[in-house]
């Protein structure tokens, strides 16, 4: 009677439903130094739907013939970055812009160069629509996802309901807000009062950088070296891509693309809209210079007139703001 007993509250917990924590509400890890990034009430989040938002960021099946995927413009061993002037597209083809690191995406209040797009969420319809790009239409792509083996059961674990554009884009920004860089031998030193993260060059470096000889500070600020706002460096004369004016229209905004951050600066070159300058030395020559007289060039940029040594010390601090 004993082990029949047994045998029944055996059976009993074996049948019983395990709770997936993985729907669990997850407090992000951010970097010391850093406020807690705001997010969308209705994509909190969970592991299941980071998880999943992984899972599509490099699966190249929101192309149209499945070759692109997010991952190949951002690539993991150089800071979701990819190396190259212009990004490599569908059929050969090359986006128009240099591609921007997506760490510390959290806290961007707009994305891309121009800020033509207004939330994590929504970013990812561009590239998926942009015949460049992936040349797709994101509805295929979720009539691909609800027919693919794994992702309708997903989608259910992570959103409670199978594929759809909202979810698609949700999981995608779930997974790209756990995305963060802070751990520098700068963050060492300013955070955890270790003077001796930085050496004797490093710190003149910043001082230049932080100090009106430099001027660096004024756009490149706070916690992730951005203010975010459009400003003209006078990279040109006459310009290409009319950068934040293809958004509004303004001819004052010709030639004003976006601040990037400085985090990981050593391994994200080319820089630039255009990925036009190759090195840092390249960007510091720039902006040493004084840059070109367009007539919306910030008033910011004028010629440094640093020194060869003080060019260095610079580019050497610009360094310390590489992860550890």
């Amino acid at each position: 009677m004993v082990l029949c007993l047994l045998l029944f509250i055996s059976s009993c917990k074996k049948d019983a439903p395990i709770e997936d924590s993985g729907n669990d509400i997850i407090t992000l890890q951010v970097p010391k130094g850093f406020p807690y990034p705001v997010i969308p009430s209705d994509n909190q989040p969970t592991q299941n739907r980071i998880d999943l938002g992984r899972k599509i960021f490099f699966d190249p099946i929101l192309s149209r013939d499945s070759t692109i995927s997010c991952g190949s413009c951002h690539h993991t061993d150089i800071k979701f970055t990819d190396g190259l002037q212009f990004s490599n597209g569908i059929d050969g083809n090359h986006t128009i812009r240099n591609a921007m690191t997506i760490l510390n995406s959290a806290y961007q209040p707009y994305m891309f160069w121009d800020g033509g797009n207004p939330t994590l969420e929504q970013q990812v319809l561009a590239p998926i629509a942009n015949p460049l790009e992936m040349d797709f239409d994101v509805n295929q792509v979720v009539a691909r996802m609800n027919n693919h083996p794994e992702y309708p059961v997903l989608f259910q674990k992570a959103y409670g309901q199978a594929p759809s554009v909202y979810t698609l884009t949700r999981a995608i920004a779930c997974y790209e807000r756990t995305l963060f860089t802070g751990f520098s031998r700068y963050d060492d030193y300013l955070y955890n009062n270790n003077t001796a993260a930085l050496t004797q060059s490093e710190i003149n470096g910043k001082n230049i950088f932080f100090g009106e000889q430099g001027e660096c500070f004024h756009c490149h600020n706070e916690y992730n070296f951005t203010d975010y706002s459009f400003k003209n460096n006078g990279l040109y004369l006459h310009y290409a891509d009319s950068g934040r004016a293809r958004i509004t229209g303004l001819s004052s905004d010709v030639g004003k693309f976006k601040i990037p951050s400085l985090r990981n600066v050593e391994l994200t070159a080319p820089y630039m809209h255009d990925g036009s300058k190759a090195t840092l030395e390249d960007v510091i020559e720039h902006y040493n210079s004084g840059g070109q007289p367009h007539p919306n060039k910030s008033g910011l940029i004028q010629p440094l007139n640093l020194t060869s040594q003080e060019k260095q010390d610079l580019i050497n601090f610009l360094k310390s703001l590489t992860d550890l």
